[in-house]
């Protein structure tokens, strides 16, 4: 196929869907690039994308996932045929379990002869991803715009799939046909729900992922006010509710204390945008037998998905709190906000004020006293990422953060290695930030290809390895019923000699004294990013443990 004289010039279908994909909204790419993916991540960078080139395609995909979410727009992951994707897939697996915007541009081999021919978009669909095919000249641009507007509009991840056979075609210079406009919401009934919080005594919220979105707080905030409310978020919005008087912190594993007694406690509790899952309600233990639950979620499908509830109302959070307020009008109610709650929340509101037992010594820093130490030091503007691991609870609770947009917590798959990944993802949608990525001594293993991308790209991270010698989370479930380790138990490694000989400062923490090299780097220039070797204590679990293992 050729242009006609007169004709404008004709351009190839790979270089054309990367230029609609930038078009469409997308202005940050994450890949490793193959033969299969050039032309089209050439076209977006052209057209105006930033590329970051990730050491693994796994790694690409999570940073990718990390950015969509830290900056809320989507963004794209792009890759090479075949074992692109196949590396990338537990990253994608994450972020489509996540309903995060992205799209991944995936080059196709539609041959079976070839060596990379495997059923894309059956991967796709096993793993929760949306499958999109660019399969003519005549329709790819108009495929490409209805990929971002799908992974937008829908909050899904969209795998795109560009058939080597299809990419060489020549497509006319005309612009694409637009994708049909989202359907619209219809209004909720917000009635029965303003008139559960005008009956309730002591009324919980509880936000998630779905109450991450513009407006989302301050519409809560203002219906907390009205019926008194105390105000809680799942994991993925920790620090949603940040500077807030009547703020738990996190609901579910995570809770402090106090926060666990005030939801138990609570006759009311709506999750908003929030599924209400094993984790965040401790396996339906953390609500009281009779407490009204009530959901309130953008997909119907989620209403009901992981527990019963006694109301559900489909609508956008924002949009949802802002009409309960209106029919509750004021003033206020006391509901749960009482003296006596308000004292107890300044008081043993956070997890650094509850009492603990040093177990450091012998060469060994316990976890707790290093990341309180570490909350200290750290500037308070800060993105924290935390990797899976028996770890993973210290840096969730003990190292504040300023909002949302503060804590990256790519654990919806629950999979190790994620971490590093997700620190340089939420690092580059916040530059503005520290990056903090707190990874255990495995997933520091499993991510360490992405230690030079950190570097590359001139990061000023810190990351933080709890180094037990372990897989510790099982070294911990099983060992108490007396069972071999020794297939979880590693040598202990020289993780500030592998920063080292990617760039990266380094300083190795045994003691609190140690720390004084962590307040050397902060105090300038960081020309380097800092990788803190913390030799962690080894002999009790983390005590969300017990939570997590009942889901097992």
């Amino acid at each position: 196929m050729t242009a006609a004289p007169g004709d404008a010039p004709a351009r190839t279908v790979a270089t054309a869907v990367g230029e609609v994909l930038v078009r469409s909204g997308i202005d940050t790419v994450f890949g490793v690039v193959g033969s299969g993916n050039f032309v089209a991540t050439n076209a977006m960078v052209a057209a105006g994308a930033r590329y970051v080139a990730a050491r693994h395609e796994g790694g690409a995909a999570t940073m990718a996932d990390a950015y969509a979410r830290t900056s809320g727009r989507v963004a794209a992951v792009s890759l090479h045929q075949g074992c692109g994707l196949t590396n990338a897939l537990t990253g994608i697996t994450e972020a489509a379990k996540s309903r995060t915007p992205l799209v991944v541009l995936t080059a196709e081999a539609t041959s079976r002869r070839s060596n990379f021919f495997v059923d894309q978009p059956a991967l796709a669909a096993a793993v929760g991803a949306v499958s999109m095919r660019v399969g003519s000249a005549a329709g790819a641009q108009a495929q490409a715009a209805a990929a971002v507007a799908t992974a937008r509009d829908q909050r899904r991840v969209v795998v795109l799939n560009l058939p080597l056979d299809v990419q060489q075609l020549l497509v006319p210079d005309t612009a694409p046909a637009a994708p049909p406009p989202a359907a619209p919401t219809p209004r909720a009934d917000v009635g029965p729900l303003a008139e559960a919080l005008r009956r309730a005594r002591r009324p919980v919220f509880v936000a998630g992922r779905g109450a991450r979105g513009a407006g989302a707080r301050a519409a809560l905030e203002d219906l907390a006010d009205r019926c008194g409310a105390l105000l809680a978020t799942s994991a993925v919005a920790r620090g949603l509710f940040r500077g807030s008087a009547w703020d738990l912190d996190v609901s579910g594993g995570f809770a402090t204390p106090l926060a666990a007694e005030l939801i138990s406690g609570a006759d009311l509790v709506v999750g908003w945008g929030c599924q209400l899952n094993m984790w965040t309600m401790r396996h339906g233990r953390l609500i009281a037998d009779d407490a009204v639950v009530i959901q309130v979620d953008l997909e119907a499908d989620a209403i009901g998905a992981q527990r019963d509830v006694d109301l559900g109302v489909v609508g956008d959070v924002a949009e949802v709190a802002a009409g309960a307020a209106v029919l509750l009008g004021g003033p206020a109610p006391v509901g749960y906000r009482t003296p006596e709650v308000h004292r107890a929340i300044a008081e043993r509101g956070r997890w650094r004020d509850e009492p603990f037992a040093d177990a450091g010594g012998a060469g060994l820093i316990d976890p707790r006293t290093l990341t309180i130490a570490l909350d200290d030091l750290l500037p308070a503007e800060r993105v924290v990422a935390v990797d899976s691991g028996n770890f993973m609870g210290h840096p969730s609770v003990f190292l504040e953060v300023p909002d949302e947009s503060g804590f990256c917590f790519t654990q919806a798959f629950q999979s190790v290695g994620l971490g590093l990944a997700t620190g340089i993802g939420a690092a580059l949608a916040r530059p503005d930030r520290l990056p903090v990525a707190a990874l255990g001594d495995g997933g520091a293993l499993m991510g360490a290809a992405e230690l030079e991308t950190v570097v590359r790209l001139g990061l000023p991270m810190v990351v933080v390895v709890y180094d037990d010698a372990a897989y510790g989370a099982e070294v911990h479930h099983f060992g108490p019923d007396g069972h071999p380790l020794d297939t979880v138990r590693f040598p202990e490694v020289d993780f500030a000699a592998i920063g080292r000989g990617h760039g990266f400062e380094a300083v190795t923490v045994r003691g609190p004294t140690d720390l004084a090299g962590v307040a050397s780097w902060l105090a300038g220039p960081r020309t380097a990013p800092l990788l803190v070797d913390a030799k962690v204590t080894r002999g009790e679990p983390s005590w969300w443990l017990e939570e997590a293992f009942r889901g097992h």
